[in-house]
């Protein structure tokens, strides 16, 4: 399980860098999205910083069980957020929000598993 742990929470943790590096460069992507979904321009720093906590609490889970599994909990309500925030947009584009919910989800179970 621990193996497991590693392989997605390592993947997920790329993915949270990824993303927080291109909110905090306000790329034209991630601030069009936002727009869209009535995100104000001030929160994405935090919202960057989120996921960069998250990266950074997936990765140092593989030595501290309770952190990873606090980042993990924290991941998965970011993107529970990120659902609810396209629903109530009345966007239904919420495939990627969806799949990243339940990737976080699967890092949480697999870390209280090993």
């Amino acid at each position: 399980m621990f193996i497991a742990y590693a392989v997605v929470a390592g993947l997920l943790a790329l993915t949270l860098a990824a993303s927080a590096t291109f909110t905090l460069q306000r790329n034209p992507a991630v601030t069009e999205n936002m727009t869209k979904l009535g995100v104000p321009d001030s929160w994405l720093p935090r919202l960057a910083a989120l996921k960069a906590a998250g990266a950074i609490g997936l990765v140092a889970g593989l030595w501290l069980t309770p952190l990873g599994m606090a980042a993990a909990v924290g991941v998965t309500l970011y993107f529970l957020g990120a659902v609810l925030t396209h629903l109530r947009a009345k966007d239904y584009d919420v495939a990627p929000a969806a799949v990243l919910t339940l990737v976080a989800a699967t890092a949480l179970a697999l870390r209280a598993a090993a």
